[in-house]
């Protein structure tokens, strides 16, 4: 990602796939930092992927003002271990001058579903800068 991107999305390392309007899909691959004690994709970083693209499939819609976050519901379904390659996908389900609802869900290579997340973001009336 750009040097643009916050610290957190240049960490996680992710390779754009595909952006369309009201999508994207992104691919990551499981380092040993990104691992519970099981050697598993942590939760944290589950979760962390899929605010993550789900922020930016917002940005991306070109909204005069800034979206954050209000709710991330996650469900955890199947692991991803060390050295997986692992792609995620955002669409977006409503884009509101309030509210824009989200989901995005995470696949491991053969497409089995890992986890699947469903968010509110709010306009903070506050003017997007990019």
């Amino acid at each position: 990602m750009s040097d643009v991107a916050p610290p957190l999305t240049q960490w996680l390392g992710g390779t754009l796939l595909k952006a369309e309007l009201g999508s994207f899909e992104m691919s990551f691959t499981v380092r040993k930092e990104m691992t519970n004690p099981a050697g598993l994709l942590h939760g944290g970083i589950h979760a962390s992927i899929l605010d993550d693209i789900i922020g930016m499939t917002v940005a991306a819609l070109g909204l005069a003002n800034l979206y954050v976050s209000i709710n991330l519901h996650i469900d955890f379904l199947a692991p991803a271990k060390i050295g997986e390659t692992v792609v995620a996908k955002s669409t977006i389900i409503r884009s509101g001058k309030t509210i824009v609802n989200a989901v995005a869900e995470i696949y491991n290579e053969s497409g089995q579903l890992l986890s699947k997340a469903t968010s509110n973001l709010a306009n903070t009336g506050m003017p997007t800068v990019l």
